[in-house]
């Protein structure tokens, strides 16, 4: 695949700065993840006729919606996502058992909001302390791909069989589905392709290779507006969004504007074009207006999973 033909270019070219372009797209992506989720919170549920009545068109940060966030807040795609990197951080790598605590630790805190499928992995995990729920057709929701990212980060440069397992350990504590296994995956692949210096087009790639594998995620018929939280809903709508613009601004107003489930629409978009553009391309009023609390931790995320990445430590070990 792509990325895998990229590891002997970055190792070939890493003392030139690569390393730092890497560092500096991991932020981006972790921005990404939270600046999509807090711009789309605002709109989610709501219809695409529903927000051009309310705000013609939603370009900012402004808090409310269903859940009455203040401005800058983040979801639950965010604090999972923040759960997650934790626990890898914490056990030095991806740990089922490690992820189930994080989450379970997430969950006592009495977040704002809480996905269904979600909610009953976790006390799965409390009542038998199982790190695995049973594998379901009803759980192919987007739960384990809007929180891949730490995923992403720490396993860059790894196999492409160590990163299935790894996001099959995080993703089954609450959805064991091949339908979600697959996508969240491809959203992983795609992210550490944008790191790596992948173009649109090569992201493109591995959408299509999804969509080869599992037509339920073709994404080139008609305009996905009002996505519910599907994993094949949301990631047809993140990808017609990424596909049909050029950059990190447009692409991120473009998914929210179609309403459903738009902080997580927002979320994967988000770290995917984070990766992809980088974090100067994000408006300085959307990364202002994040909550800074947030915001550090993702700055602090980003650089510290990298560390455990088998690629950058193969490129610090060959210098």
């Amino acid at each position: 695949m792509f990325v895998s033909a990229l590891r002997t270019e970055f190792l070939l070219v890493a003392e030139n700065g690569s390393g730092d372009q890497i560092k500096r797209r991991a932020i981006g992506a972790y921005l990404g993840l939270a600046v999509g989720d807090a711009l789309g919170a605002t709109v989610e549920f709501m219809t695409p006729r529903e927000i051009r009545t309310h705000y013609r068109e939603h370009r900012d940060i402004k808090g409310g919606g269903w859940l009455k966030l203040r401005k800058g807040r983040v979801t639950d795609d965010t604090e999972m996502a923040l759960a997650l990197g934790r626990s890898i951080l914490s056990a030095g790598g991806l740990d089922a058992q490690s992820a189930a605590e994080a989450f379970s630790a997430w969950m006592r805190s009495k977040p704002i909001d809480i996905g269904n499928t979600v909610r009953r992995g976790i006390s799965h995990y409390r009542r038998t302390g199982e790190a695995e729920s049973e594998e379901s057709a009803f759980d192919a929701g987007n739960g384990a791909c809007m929180r891949c990212l730490p995923v992403a980060l720490a396993t860059l440069g790894a196999d492409h069989d160590l990163v299935d397992e790894a996001n099959q350990r995080q993703a089954h504590v609450t959805h064991n589905n091949p339908t979600s296994d697959a996508g969240t995956l491809c959203v992983i692949r795609m992210v550490q392709a944008a790191l790596l210096g992948g173009t649109r087009t090569d992201l493109k790639l591995l959408a299509e290779a999804l969509v080869a594998e599992e037509p339920v995620f073709a994404y080139d018929r008609k305009r996905s507006e009002n996505p519910s939280g599907f994993i094949a809903d949301t990631l047809r709508t993140v990808f017609q969004s990424l596909f049909a613009t050029d950059n990190l601004e447009t692409a991120l107003i473009d998914v929210v504007n179609r309403g459903g489930d738009a902080d997580t629409t927002g979320a994967i978009l988000g770290m995917i074009a984070g990766a992809l553009y980088g974090p100067s391309a994000f408006p300085s009023r959307w990364v202002r207006t994040l909550d800074p609390e947030v915001r550090q931790q993702c700055l602090v995320q980003a650089q510290e999973l990298l560390k455990l990445a088998p690629l950058c430590r193969a490129e610090t070990s060959s210098r």
